[in-house]
């Protein structure tokens, strides 16, 4: 898909689905997706006093985690390229009391706006699958993030048996168009989250990404049989 089109569409998407994204989280994987960012977040090494990217943070879920633990001395600074999943987020973690050491910017993974070794870690969850240029923004992140900082990427993944492989197939192109027909009357922007998935790298070839962006000490957990994947690497 060109590049401009691609854009295009997934602001589109988001923009259909913002108001009820986390309903849709919960529906589509059942409350799992709690589990796996808290996973995310153990495998951060939040500290106090740390400065968080929290990368296409869409509604809030990890930077909510983050926030009381980085304290009054650090901060995260929550980042999406959609302005209304920015919004929603935001009013969010207001209603909930986060409002001191968090900061909103609109900005494209590519092109991270912030200085060279900035960043003690840099999160991202199930957003790395709708940028045009991955390895650009692997670039990118290496860039702002500090030497000894790490990388966390959540995101959907290969499943590891051939059968689970089929069934979350039907699932992805079947059931869930169906679902976000009847939740937010928008079957096609569900479709089009079913295709990102299944044209995301696999673990080991996004590992490979992630090195020659010159991330280190790279590794990856399988996460409910691989439907999802976690990497981490640092920046040495």
């Amino acid at each position: 898909m060109e590049k401009k089109a691609k854009t295009a569409r997934v602001e589109k998407v988001f923009n259909s689905v913002a108001k009820k994204y986390d309903i849709m989280n919960d529906l589509m994987s059942l409350g799992i997706h709690r589990l796996w960012k808290r996973f995310a977040i153990d495998c951060s090494g939040v500290r106090s006093g740390h400065k968080f990217l929290d990368l296409g943070g869409g509604t809030g879920d990890l930077t909510r985690q983050l926030s009381p633990i980085v304290g009054e001395k650090g901060y995260i600074i929550l980042v999406d390229i959609n302005q209304t999943m920015i919004s929603i987020g935001r009013d969010k973690l207001r209603d909930k009391g986060i409002i001191d050491n968090v900061y909103y910017i609109q900005a494209n993974a590519e092109t991270l706006p912030f200085p060279d070794n900035h960043f003690d870690c840099i999160i991202t969850g199930f957003c790395l699958r709708n940028v045009t240029n991955r390895n650009k923004a692997l670039n990118s992140m290496y860039r702002v993030l500090k030497p000894g900082g790490r990388l966390v990427v959540l995101e959907f993944s290969k499943p590891i048996f051939k059968l689970i492989s089929k069934v979350y197939d039907a699932y992805s192109f079947y059931v869930l168009p169906k679902i976000g027909q009847i939740v937010v009357n928008d079957s096609e922007s569900y479709r089009y989250l079913a295709e990102s998935i299944k044209m995301y790298p696999d673990q080991s070839t996004f590992k490979n990404m992630m090195e020659s962006a010159g991330f280190e000490k790279n590794s990856f957990y399988n996460l409910t049989f691989g439907i999802v994947a976690l990497h981490r690497g640092y920046k040495f």
